[in-house]
Parts: structure tokens; sequence; C-alpha cells
């Protein structure tokens, strides 16, 4: 693993414009690209071989993450209903255009994305960025949506100025945002997770894969963002089924204690708490999660 700057590789240029990976793990789901608002986004499409027994899913990745994330997931939730999973703009093999990222865009980009699909109404489901747009979004628009899973939602917390004021700093050194992004991947998976060394290197082998201006603004522009807008104010407004998740050893920013208190705001919800896991529930308990996000989809 290293922390070079991809910048200064001879095909640094051709490799931020890749539009599907190169080195870094790819999905075994076939790739579509689909245009939203004169952004170009990959995703996958994913439906049960017989007939659809229940609403789509739209699955949100999470902050500078991509569609990789669900891989062992879509599987699980494919069996009974469409599975939808997109790269949001500036993130996986998505365009990345240098301009300001922030969380409507995202939102506006994920409903423009169902509708360029024909998907009216649907379930919805992330983790961490992607827990938080989902609350978001049924909040937003809540008749288009059905039911609504988020385990780690970020947003779990009060606006943190100290963060924003921390991120602003840092990012004018742009020599700091390998080892920052370093720091923050120490919290993603727990330290005896067998797999967590293979995600750790998909993980990076993706970053040097798509670094660049646009993801450069990206990372900095969501996590600012997300830091300053707390899910606590428009909980009691979401009146969706909620299936709420977290791992006990999740503290970072507060989540494990934050996801407990969001559970106590939304007018319908059910927390499950994993035992022994960290922050990317997708990987270290996919099987577990896909099960239970399956049952309560499916409304048992």
């Amino acid at each position: 693993m290293t922390s070079t700057d991809p910048a200064s590789a001879p095909l640094a240029r051709l490799e931020r414009l890749l539009t599907r990976p190169k080195t870094a793990p790819a999905t075994s789901f076939a790739q579509r690209d689909v245009t939203v608002q004169g952004l170009r986004l990959r995703y996958i499409d994913v439906a049960p071989a017989g007939a659809e027994e229940d609403e789509p899913v739209l699955l949100i990745h999470g902050h500078s993450s991509r569609l990789e994330e669900y891989e062992d997931l879509v599987p699980l939730l494919a069996a009974r209903r469409r599975v939808l999973v997109p790269d949001l703009p500036g993130s996986g093999y998505s365009d990345k255009p240098v301009r300001q990222y922030t969380l409507q865009l995202f939102e506006d980009t994920l409903l423009g994305f169902l509708d360029a699909v024909g998907v009216r109404r649907a379930h919805v489901g992330g983790g961490s960025l992607g827990g938080n747009l989902s609350l978001r979004l049924g909040h937003r628009e809540p008749e288009r949506f059905a039911r609504i899973a988020a385990w780690a939602p970020a947003g779990s917390w009060e606006p943190m100025p100290r963060f924003l004021w921390l991120g602003r700093v840092m990012r004018k050194l742009r020599f700091l945002f390998w080892p920052s992004l370093w720091i923050q991947s120490r919290f993603w998976y727990r330290r005896d997770w067998e797999g967590r060394q293979a995600a750790l290197d998909g993980a990076w082998a993706y970053y040097r894969e798509v670094f660049g201006d646009g993801f450069y603004n990206m990372y900095w522009d969501i996590g600012a963002d997300q830091v300053m807008q707390s899910l606590f104010h428009v909980a009691p407004e979401i009146a969706h089924p909620t299936w709420l998740a977290v791992g006990d050893q999740d503290h970072a920013l507060g989540m494990f204690e934050g996801v407990q208190r969001l559970a106590t705001l939304l007018p319908d919800a059910r927390l499950r708490i994993f035992e022994g896991a960290r922050h990317s529930l997708a990987n270290e308990v996919a099987p577990e999660l896909g099960a239970e996000v399956d049952r309560f989809l499916l409304g048992t």
C-alpha cells in the first residue's frame, strides 16, 4: 500500500477518465452507463431470474466509494427484487467534473437516475453517506420511497464546525490528502476481520485509478457538507418504515451513540446492533446484513 500521489504517473490523466475499473477489483455484474443532468453515471441493474416479487431497491454507496462496495450484498437482495446501484458523480467510474459537490447535487442525481431507468417508486438503502442520502431522499420525496434501510448513516451527529474548519485547512494542503485518506480507512474495518487487508488493497487500487481534481473536490466538499448537516433535525418528519444498523465498534464521530439516538427520533424505526463490527457492514457482515434487509424490505 502506498500514499504516493498518482498524479505523477505517466498515464494519470488517462486513468482518471476511466469509465471501468482497470487494475482495481471490478464488479461481476454487467456495467452500464446512463446520462443524468449531463453527467454520465456507471451503474449495475440486477433483477431476479423469475418474476419480480417486490419493489426495486436503490442502493447508495458510501463517501468516495463505488458500487463494488455492495458486491456481496446485491445477490442477497436481487433474489426477490430489482437492485440498482449507481456510482455517484465524482466517485467510482462516473463522471468527475471539477465543480462544487453537495448532498443536494447527489439527491438530484439519484432522483434523476431513477427517472432515467424507469423506476417510479422504490425502496432505498445504503451505508455511511449512502445511509444519509437514503434518509434525506425519504424526507425530500416521501411518496417515492417505500422503505428505508440505513446502516451507519452519516449525519447521525450534531453539526461539527471544528471538523469543517479542519477540512478547509487540509484541503489547501493537497499533499495531506493521501495521509488523511489513510487515517480514515483505519476506521472502516475491525482489525481481526479476515477480509480486511484484501478490502484495503482493493480500495487503494481504486483510489489510485480515479484520483484527479474532480475526485479531490468531491472528497472535501461532501465531507464538509456532511459534518455540517444533521439528520436529527429532520428525523421526526421521516415516517417511512426504517431499518437502522450500526456496529458496536463504530465509534468514529460518535457513530455508535448517534445511530441509537437517531432510532429514537424516527417515528417508525427498528435498530440492529452488530456485535464485533465496525463501519463497513456491507463488507464485514454481508450475509447477515443482506438477510435482514431482505426481510425488512418484504415487510416481514
